[in-house]
């Protein structure tokens, strides 16, 4: 009787041992990430990042997340001056170039992933069908040749290229690379779309009509995603920093003579703070390796846009339908936890 007892007590006590260890490393994991501000950016893509953040951050590996509205420069500002939020998950860099690059040298951020999403800029663009219609415009050397194909509605002997509303900062790199590229001359005529909706509306309705259409977008977004638009190579290259910045997008009277130039690349970062590195460490690598392939990105955020979806649905939805994405992004260990979450 005295050693069935003590068997029994034997395995009792390495099971609450086991329990107990168990229970330690939980809370040792937990509190090795700790408490995390992610910026929720107020557009869609950054929603969706932010909140897919959230679901792998708090289910995956037990932090406790807080999401706070953001947008590029009161982010930056915040995190630069502040420390907090701790993540910025789709920074877009070139508006904050040399202070950013000032901070990472001073240790008070970090780029922890320098491309978080693929494919992504701003550019001219032309529909399937026109490409298809048309292999020869491969540049858009080749398109400004044709003005032909793209009839402006006020007068059809001139083409039709779709710029920025007014207002918008691509507003005035429309207009300097228009006249870099002598395209009046050409038989060209910028058009203002008059708004966002005009921009939108005047792709969809030549899209939806097989019609040609060129002129001005940027990726990841719903149009670029739903109408399959192909971005054209400009056919000459970058001009380089100085001459962008301190002429194309500038205003005309600071801008007398554009050169021609390929749209500048943009730079989109995924910056954490030095207090993420330092309190979230067991999380950075996630960070580091999550990529999203940018045609992946285009249909979440058609999904978006027809569903009516905001961030926290849009990233259920993801997580649900491309877990050969975001799987390897994480151990196997992150992923098992996350999907019973879901």
């Amino acid at each position: 009787m005295e050693d069935i007892m003590k068997r029994v007590f034997g395995t009792a006590l390495t099971y609450l041992t086991a329990v107990t260890a168990s229970l330690i490393f939980s809370t040792f994991a937990h509190a090795s990430c700790g408490k995390i501000k992610i910026a929720e950016m107020n557009w869609a893509s950054a929603e969706l990042m932010a909140n897919v953040d959230k679901i792998i951050l708090e289910k995956g590996y037990g932090c406790e997340v807080e999401l706070v509205a953001g947008a590029t420069m009161p982010t930056f500002t915040s995190m630069n001056e502040k420390g907090t939020p701790d993540v910025a998950p789709e920074l877009w860099a070139n508006a904050v170039a040399v202070p950013l690059k000032k901070a990472v040298s001073e240790n008070r951020l970090i780029v922890a992933n320098k491309a978080p999403i693929t494919g992504l800029g701003e550019g001219w663009w032309l529909p399937p069908a026109t490409v298809k219609k048309h292999p020869e415009l491969k540049t858009a050397l080749d398109v400004l040749k044709r003005p032909d194909l793209f009839p402006y509605s006020e007068d059809k002997s001139k083409g039709a290229f779709i710029g920025c509303p007014a207002g918008w900062g691509c507003q005035l790199v429309n207009a300097n690379l228009f006249r870099a590229f002598e395209m009046e001359k050409k038989g060209w005529v910028l058009v203002d779309p008059g708004s966002a909706a005009g921009l939108d509306g005047s792709m969809a309705k030549a899209v939806e009509r097989g019609e040609n259409w060129f002129g001005y977008y940027w990726s990841p977004t719903s149009m670029i995603g739903k109408y399959k638009m192909h971005k054209l190579d400009f056919g000459v290259p970058f001009v380089g920093k100085d001459h962008w910045d301190n002429c194309i997008v500038k205003p005309e009277k600071d801008c007398a003579s554009p050169k021609k130039s390929s749209w500048v690349k943009s730079e989109v970062n995924s910056v954490v703070s030095a207090n993420f590195k330092k309190n979230a460490g067991v999380a950075l690598d996630y960070i580091t390796k999550r990529v999203y392939p940018g045609d992946i990105m285009n249909s979440m955020l058609v999904f978006m846009t027809d569903q009516k979806a905001g961030g926290k649905d849009a990233a259920f939805e993801f997580l649900a339908k491309h877990g050969k994405i975001w799987e390897s992004w994480v151990s196997s260990d992150v992923a098992k936890k996350v999907k019973s979450a879901l």
